[in-house]
């Protein structure tokens, strides 16, 4: 009896099971006929959509390269490190028991934590409901700081599986000299629509399409065993572009800019410099205060936007006078004056008024009078024609340098109203404009190019596998004006320098002679001049008698002394062209201590002890006096008694006098005395000594 029942309890459980067995069967055969056969067509409606499917492959953006192949920008792979710690085999006590040893160790390899702070970092994850699958432990590092970790306890753990470490590559873009000319390379960024990165400011953005390359296809290709991406058409590298930066150049273009700024504590300042030749663009730099930390930074490429020029477009004003006739004899006396009211407009004054001078002059003492006058000749009553020649030098013309944000001058629209005519009067020595310093320097360049209207350029060639582009030098137009005319232009602006009444004269120095224009003009805040805050120009190029570079410098706002056009922005391009003179770069073989000495005073005598300090050790001077600061003088000449060369001229010169100065050192004796009551104009003579 009981073997009957223990069979018939077998029969009930092999029925159950065999049944079982057959639903299951039958499931799945229904399952694979209603996949097979009832929505046959829409499995294989899928499976066409994702084997047909397309991605997109990224090229690789190519390299921005200095003039000699130097790497001023580029990509490089660098990773992002996370732990995995619901990875099947991670060891966890492992993790937990040696968190201290661990922590130590990634703060001495890895300092941007301190101790306790890795401690919190690599326990925050314990502390959740749900352990993370991705949690980041470090951020883009390079591969050789990936194997460092790697050989930190825990970490080096063989087997990622109990390790939990998850590896993530991306390719950054860096600049292996940092700031140098960081505006001018320019910046790349990721489009959220189509998650390619290209270029938003710079080269980066003005050559993008070169530099971007041109994306692959990739299509999904099944095998026997496995669906594979396969590169249907293979990703294009981007361009590499050789730029015509020169580094050593650029390095002391934007130490001697910024020094400079920080003398003076100038709101900001751009500085170009450019090979007379061919136009190539080897130095920029665009500096502003960070008013958080008080340095002078990498700012807004204002090389290539518009502001009012100030004098320093007298120098086109005159070369328009010369190919037009107006001034046939560079001797020919113009009246001058205390003022010049034309067309019944606002009279025109002169910082440093005199009664009359000759046109070779006019540069020279920088008069809004005498250049009015000089454009009279020819436009006074035909302001459009004007600026009609001005256009027809090709002024107005992009100049396609090759950086992003560049504009053009803009000059406004005339008629043949007496406004108009006005206007033209205030043009013609830089007010009513807006003028970049690039486009200025362009001018600059060609007077010192004999005539040759070169075009400013920031790349000079292409390369892609092997194969390099020389693009070639271009021009502007063939001629800005004849080179007599040039030549004339070029004496002119030599004695802005060397002339007796030069308003640059402080820039003397044998070793480099320079030529060029001071420019001033006020800052428009609110639709007003504001007669506090000031922007100082100098365009000029060097050696002045066989140009080889040409040079613009803007200076905004200075807010201490000095505050002269010549002493901060016409400082900048002097000291630029010194620096080269001693590493070589102008052509000479010379030490900088055997070249011949300075014709203008030294200007070491200074009243602050901290820069008394600097200049004894640059000179090499034992027994500098020190200075006692001198008495303030609240009306009339101002008393500088005591002063440095620089800051007499700088006081003087504001005050609208005029400078004789004797000897070299410091003031040992002014005529008249300060405080005197004496008209604008006016000469005020120095007697210098470094007793």
């Amino acid at each position: 009896m009981k073997k009957t029942n223990n069979r018939t309890h077998i029969l009930l459980r092999y029925i159950f099971v065999m049944l079982g067995i057959a639903l299951l069967a039958g499931a799945i055969a229904f399952k694979v006929v209603k996949t097979t056969v009832i929505d046959a067509d829409k499995w294989n409606e899928k499976a066409e959509k994702y084997l047909s499917g397309v991605v997109t492959i990224a090229p690789e953006r190519g390299n921005i390269l200095a003039h000699d192949g130097s790497v001023l920008a580029t990509n490089l792979r660098y990773y992002t490190v996370r732990i995995d710690y619901r990875s099947e085999r991670f060891k966890m006590d492992q993790y937990i028991r040696q968190l201290d040893t661990i922590a130590d160790s990634m703060a001495h390899y890895f300092p941007i934590k301190n101790r306790a702070q890795w401690l919190k970092h690599l326990k925050a994850p314990l502390e959740r409901e749900r352990l993370p699958r991705a949690y980041r432990l470090l951020r883009h590092i390079s591969y050789a700081d990936y194997m460092q970790l790697r050989k930190l306890p825990f970490f080096n753990i063989p087997n990622r599986n109990r390790n939990g470490i998850v590896l993530e590559p991306v390719d950054l873009r860096k600049k292996p000299y940092g700031a140098m000319a960081r505006r001018s390379i320019g910046n790349v960024n990721e489009d959220s629509a189509t998650g390619e990165f290209h270029g938003i400011s710079g080269l980066e953005k003005a050559l993008d399409s070169m530099l971007y390359g041109t994306p692959g296809i990739s299509k999904k290709i099944a095998l026997t065993r496995n669906i594979v991406d396969w590169a249907d058409v293979k990703p294009v590298r981007g361009y590499d572009i050789l730029t015509t930066i020169d580094i050593k150049m650029q390095d002391i273009l934007e130490n001697e800019l910024n020094k400079v700024l920080e003398l003076c504590d100038a709101e900001w300042g751009t500085a170009i410099l450019m090979d007379v030749k061919t136009g190539d663009i080897k130095a920029i730099s665009n500096l502003e205060l960070n008013k958080r930390t008080g340095n002078y930074i990498e700012g807004m490429n204002r090389a290539v936007l518009g502001y009012e020029p100030g004098s320093v477009v007298k120098t086109l004003s005159m070369l328009i006078a010369l190919e037009e006739g107006a001034v046939r004899d560079t001797s020919m006396y113009i009246s001058t004056g205390s003022s010049y009211a034309f067309a019944g407009g606002r009279p025109i004054t002169d910082a440093h008024g005199v009664s009359g001078m000759r046109a070779s002059e006019v540069l020279e003492m920088s008069s809004n009078i005498g250049m009015t006058k000089i454009t009279a000749i020819k436009y006074g009553n035909d302001p459009v024609g004007f600026r009609n020649r001005v256009a027809e030098t090709g002024f107005f013309e992009p100049m396609h340098t090759g950086i992003a944000g560049e504009t053009t001058p803009r000059y406004p629209i005339l008629d043949d109203s007496r406004r108009s005519r006005i206007a033209m009067s205030r043009m013609c020595y830089g007010y009513t404009t807006e003028i970049s310093p690039m486009s200025m320097l362009a001018v600059y360049n060609a007077i010192a190019n004999n005539g040759k209207y070169v075009r400013p350029r920031l790349v000079k060639g292409l390369s892609r596998d092997g194969v390099d582009s020389i693009l070639p030098v271009t021009y502007i137009r063939p001629t800005i004006c004849s080179e007599r005319n040039a030549k004339i232009l070029q004496a002119m602006l030599k004695k802005v320098v060397w002339g007796k009444h030069g308003t640059g004269r402080m820039l003397r120095d044998k070793r480099v002679p320079i030529a060029g224009k001071t420019g001033t003009c006020y800052v428009i805040e609110n639709g007003r001049y504001n007669t506090s805050k000031r922007r100082l120009a100098f365009c000029g190029f060097f050696p002045a008698d066989n140009p080889m570079y040409s040079c613009a410098v803007l200076v905004c706002n200075p807010r201490k002394y000095p505050r002269g056009a010549a002493s901060t922005s016409g400082t900048v391009l002097k000291n630029t062209a010194l620096m080269m003179y001693s590493r070589g770069m102008l052509d000479n073989s010379s030490d900088y201590k055997a070249s011949p000495v300075s014709d203008s005073p030294t200007s070491y005598a200074t009243r602050q002890e901290s820069q008394r300090k600097n200049v004894k050790s640059e000179l090499g001077v034992k027994n500098m006096p020190r200075l006692a600061t001198p008495a303030k003088t609240e009306t009339g000449v101002p008393n500088v008694l005591g002063y440095g060369i620089v800051e007499a001229l700088t006081l003087l010169e504001d005050a609208g006098y005029n400078v004789q100065i004797s000897g070299s050192g410091y003031v040992k004796k002014q005529s008249p005395e300060g405080g005197t009551q004496l008209a604008e104009g006016s000469v005020v003579k120095l007697e210098l000594s470094s007793d």
